[in-house]
């Protein structure tokens, strides 16, 4: 089974992520990362091999950051340790600082108990597939081992914070003077960062989720319960709120009112906002095949395209930096900004949203105005075979839904990619009519792909 998923190598610390495989990630990784021709010619000028480390205040990327630290240093790793900050931070910091590599220890939105490690290349951008499968392969391969002056140093990252904040305000279109926003920090990464951001950036901010202990990540807050900042924001008469997840590589939002506004219609807003302005490239939005129809429709009504990829924000980045587009993301929130980040960044979208109010004069409720959410069903099917799911009359199913809901609704089967399910989604009009054919269609799917006995 491959170890890394769909964002890293993610899972129980002290479980299936241990310090021994922490340790070994971080010498496979200088093995693959660190001898490269950039890396070569770095040390033919007499530069040494370097990396920037970060981690999210769970309380077990201390020991994990250790490992890391260690592998890489007995490598011959010269290791930049920029302490906590968000994933974001940690790929602008690879490339600000002329790194070589990054390593984020985070689990982003998962439960404290579970921890991850992600690997940024030089640039500050994920991997691709054939380079973690490198890096699976070197686990089980000779490792560096340097002596005497070429082993790594470990240093800290002192000004590591700063350099982030900097680059962020310098991508503001308008100060936030006069906007009073509520930041949920998750209890995670952001926790010290985001609201020095906001408040710098002239706006009135009030502070929930911002007091990590090392066990209380993600723990009934940040952007998986939005019911918090959203009674936040109604208490405070706030304008807006803004949340995050344990490592704000994304962003929810909640409009004066606490009407929770999703990835999509941040998506929607900041794609007209560049539009209007002349700054979305090719006139092109990039999102996944779960984005609402009604994106896509209040798109086509302002003449921007959107481009539809497989689930995932790595799929998103491809495209994006495969066709040369700016904006792009996922209903979830993440959301990449290619003129000023390389990966999604929840403090950017979060930023670039409430600058949107400010230069606008307009409400929250407002701008998201500009795109209608179809209401949306999914329902899993489990206990079939995923891989006939192309059936005839299961399409032919799917055909007549389709059909019936015209303009007005969509459909979509996938296939999971880990278990033996298929996820029905049906978008309509109305809640009731997308749940009346998503069940018709689930029904349909369990008798034609149940997996024989």
């Amino acid at each position: 089974m491959a170890l890394f998923g769909t964002d890293g190598v993610r899972g129980l610390a002290n479980g299936a992520l241990t310090a021994d495989l922490a340790l070994s990630l971080a010498q496979a990784t200088a093995v693959v990362l660190g001898q490269g021709r950039s890396a070569e010619a770095r040390r033919a000028q007499g530069r040494r091999t370097k990396a920037v480390i970060a981690r999210d205040p769970r309380i077990s990327g201390d020991f994990l950051g250790a490992a890391v630290s260690a592998g890489l240093a007995a490598s011959g790793v010269d290791v930049y340790d920029a302490g906590v900050i968000p994933t974001p931070a940690l790929a602008f910091l690879v490339n600000d600082f002329d790194a070589d590599f990054g390593i984020m220890i985070s689990a982003s939105h998962n439960p404290a108990p579970d921890n991850g490690i992600k690997i940024f290349a030089r640039g500050g951008v994920k991997l691709p597939d054939i380079v973690e499968e490198r890096i699976e392969h070197y686990l089980d391969e000779p490792k560096l081992l340097p002596t005497g002056a070429d082993v790594g140093r470990i240093r800290r990252f002192a000004d590591a914070e700063d350099r982030y904040l900097l680059h962020l305000l310098g991508t503001l279109p308008v100060r936030l003077d006069g906007l009073h926003v509520v930041i949920d920090c998750a209890n995670g990464a952001a926790s010290g960062v985001s609201p020095q951001l906001f408040a710098d950036a002239g706006a009135r901010v009030t502070v929930i989720g911002a007091d990590p202990d090392g066990i209380n990540i993600n723990d009934g807050i940040g952007s998986t319960h939005l019911d918090v900042i959203s009674k936040a924001v109604v208490e405070h008469g706030a304008d807006v709120g803004i949340a995050h997840d344990g490592d704000a590589d994304r962003c929810l939002a909640v409009d004066a009112e606490g009407k929770p506004i999703d990835g999509d219609q941040i998506m929607a807003i900041l794609a007209a906002s560049l539009h209007e302005r002349g700054l979305l490239a090719q006139d092109t939005l990039v999102a996944t095949v779960m984005s609402n129809l009604g994106l896509k429709l209040a798109m086509q009504e302002r003449g921007i395209r959107v481009v539809e990829t497989a689930v995932g924000d790595r799929y998103v980045l491809e495209e994006m930096n495969r066709s040369g587009y700016s904006l792009g993301g996922e209903q979830s929130g993440h959301v990449i900004m290619n003129d000023h980040s390389t990966t999604g960044d929840g403090l950017l979208t979060g930023l670039q949203l409430v600058a949107e109010m400010a230069r606008t004069g307009k409400t929250l409720a407002e701008l998201a105005s500009i795109m209608t959410v179809f209401p949306q069903t999914m329902i899993n099917v489990k206990g079939v075979d995923k891989t006939r799911v192309d059936d005839e009359q299961v399409q032919a199913a799917v055909e007549a839904v389709e059909a019936e809901l015209g303009d007005t609704g969509r459909v979509l089967l996938r296939p999971s990619g880990t278990e033996p399910l298929v996820r029905v989604m049906v978008e309509a009009a109305t809640h009731d009519e997308a749940e009346r054919a998503a069940s018709g269609l689930a029904q349909i799917v369990e008798e034609r792909l149940a997996l024989e006995e």
